[in-house]
């Protein structure tokens, strides 16, 4: 099979004008000047058996690996180094790997939501902190990508991103499996008796056969898209499979690529505008992706001085055609979609929906990256005038629930049910839900509304991916498989349902949520945008004055930081201290300097 993805580095535009000279890198501060300090640093370095032929005068690559035994979609990230750093020295660079903290979702609780903006902090201060004139972030599992590219833009150094790529297909009977996705089909069939625990374990020892990320279009496969179509990959690097010989050579170019990046200056605001932003929301919704994206993609998008917010979102939503035909809202999985032509096919065959003008690391536009792609299979990327969807990948919902925005993901829904109103069943908390779930005298029918409260940026904390609340025990033996479920959690990408997520303000902090009690009826109206508890003004504020507020869940460390400066999910929950325009009240007059180049002594 010929390889259609392009991962070439020919035609970059001509800089020869602008290229850099070696005493103007950043690393010439460290390497270059003639004193003790700088004596200091060569002669570690050649504690590292490097000579100054090897460095001096060359680009620094920093390489921030978020490898970890803890991270399954990493494992291949130890070779994958290598082959990046291979490229750097072809290119004329030194480079340099740089641990990060890796966030393994399958592993890290309560969740690695709570654990994002510690990964952009350390991103940008080993940035900053350190001798490097480039960036090569090595990312891909959930949280990795925005925590990394976070991080990169507060130092704004040439930057390029290389993504893990999405794991093998699953194997079961054979049947091809999607992580996440497959996951919760037969868990609930387990829960109803409709297969053996047998059958489970062939299903657990099936579902995850590779290297990689998860292969259905998740928050991961959804976020390394997104960061290509904002132009901070090479084309076609998000698509190829984990295990590809052609990952392999991607991350060779990369290395490559980087090094010129640093001699033209190439830097990731010379990028990132509010046009590559919408390219990268516009490619999250038409192919389906994961309702994380909202958060990740807005805190982003903050870090770079663009404004996005849940209208944007809305507004792309209602004219975004969903395109990919991949789980799960759709049929197939990741390394299908590579070999239907991968998401240079997909930007294509998006037209006029994406901003092809918009610039990207390799130094062509995207538009010039994806002119000859091609679909392979058109039933895997749909035409463009036969959508799976002719719009509504995502829907943002207002209303006395949530009256700051809540998301839900209607293709992935029972159509049947985004118009729907039922009494609710209130879970105080995930612990609450765990324990009454399944009960068998549980009150509760196909046609209530599941509300599990505590579940936010700071009630859980970290706002897990607890939205996809469970159907009761007694529910899924009657058959039914979806209902309207509500909290102020996320959701992981690979799963289904009519959950509605990110409910803001959340309930730890009073918002409208913590106040529905069992038995009120609640609305959902997905065409409307709306989501309400049908209960009176007046009702609603008598709970409010009569609500307490909850102790905070940490007393020290990283966890009390959490909880005072997390935003809430519709401003992308970053900490409102790592906004670009902030300034510390208790300093001010430091607030200028506080960022930056470090001093050398």
């Amino acid at each position: 099979m010929p390889s259609h993805e392009k991962t070439d580095l020919p035609g970059a535009a001509d800089v020869s004008l602008t290229r850099k000279k070696p005493e103007d890198l950043r690393s010439h501060r460290w390497y270059g000047v003639k004193d003790m300090r700088s004596f200091g640093h060569r002669s570690r370095t050649a504690q590292m058996g490097f000579s100054r032929d090897d460095y001096l005068g060359k680009p620094v690559i920093g390489i921030l690996n978020t490898w970890s035994d803890m991270n399954s979609c990493h494992t291949h990230f130890k070779q994958r180094v290598e082959e990046v750093k291979r490229g750097v020295w072809q290119a004329g660079g030194f480079p340099v790997e740089i641990p990060a903290i890796s966030l393994g979702e399958a592993f890290q609780k309560p969740t690695t939501m709570l654990y994002r903006n510690l990964l952009a902090m350390e991103a940008e201060e080993l940035i900053r902190s350190y001798p490097c004139d480039g960036v090569v972030l090595m990312g891909g599992c959930d949280k990795t990508t925005p925590g990394l590219v976070m991080g990169a833009l507060a130092n704004n150094l040439p930057t390029i991103f290389v993504p893990a790529g999405p794991m093998l297909r699953g194997d079961y009977k054979g049947k091809f499996l999607g992580s996440g996705s497959d996951t919760w089909k037969y868990w609930a069939e387990l829960r109803a008796g409709n297969i053996t625990e047998q059958d489970w374990q062939e299903v657990e020892d099936g579902i995850a056969r590779s290297p990689g990320t998860c292969m259905t279009m998740g928050t991961a496969s959804t976020m390394t898209s997104a960061t290509e179509a904002m132009g901070l990959t090479l084309p076609g690097a998000s698509s190829i499979p984990a295990p590809d010989s052609r990952h392999s050579m991607m991350a060779t170019h990369t290395g490559k690529r980087i090094v010129d990046m640093v001699w033209e200056d190439l830097k990731p605001l010379d990028i990132l505008t509010p046009a590559s932003f919408d390219n990268a929301v516009v490619t999250a919704l038409g192919l389906g992706g994961s309702t994380n994206a909202i958060v990740h993609l807005i805190a982003m998008a903050r870090r770079a001085g663009v404004p996005l917010d849940l209208n944007r979102f809305d507004e792309l939503a209602r004219r975004t055609p969903v395109i990919a035909n991949l789980r799960p809202g759709g049929q197939y999985l990741m390394e299908d979609f590579y070999y239907a032509g991968g998401l240079r096919a997909f930007l294509k065959e998006m037209g006029a929906h994406i901003d092809g003008s918009q610039k990207t690391v390799n130094g062509r536009t995207l538009g010039e990256n994806i002119a000859d792609a091609q679909v392979y299979n058109s039933e895997v990327i749909l035409p463009l005038a036969a959508p799976k969807l002719e719009s509504g990948g995502l829907a943002v919902l207002r209303g006395n629930l949530a009256p700051d925005g809540a998301v839900i993901k209607p293709a992935a829904m029972e159509q049947h049910l985004r118009k729907h109103t039922g009494p609710a069943v209130v879970f105080k908390d995930y612990n609450d839900m765990a324990a009454r779930i399944d009960d068998p005298d549980l009150d509760v029918s196909k046609d209530s509304v599941i509300v599990l409260q505590s579940a936010g940026p700071q009630g859980a904390p970290g706002m897990p991916e607890w939205g996809q609340l469970p159907i009761p025990q007694k529910l899924l033996k009657e058959g039914v498989r979806d209902m309207v479920r509500i909290s102020d959690a996320r959701m992981s990408g690979t799963s289904y349902g009519a959950c509605v997520l990110h409910v803001t303000p959340e309930s730890h902090v009073g918002g409208p949520l913590a106040l529905v009690r069992t038995g009120d009826l609640v609305t959902l109206d997905v065409d409307a945008r709306r989501i309400a508890m049908e209960v009176s003004d007046e009702e609603i504020a008598r709970r409010r004055a009569a609500w307490k507020a909850p102790a905070p869940k940490f007393g020290r460390g990283y966890g009390v930081m959490f909880l005072k400066h997390v935003q809430q999910a519709d401003t992308g929950c970053d900490f409102d201290f790592l906004a670009p325009d902030y300034v510390d009240p208790d300093s001010a007059a430091a607030s200028a300097t506080a960022a930056g180049e470090p001093e050398i002594h």
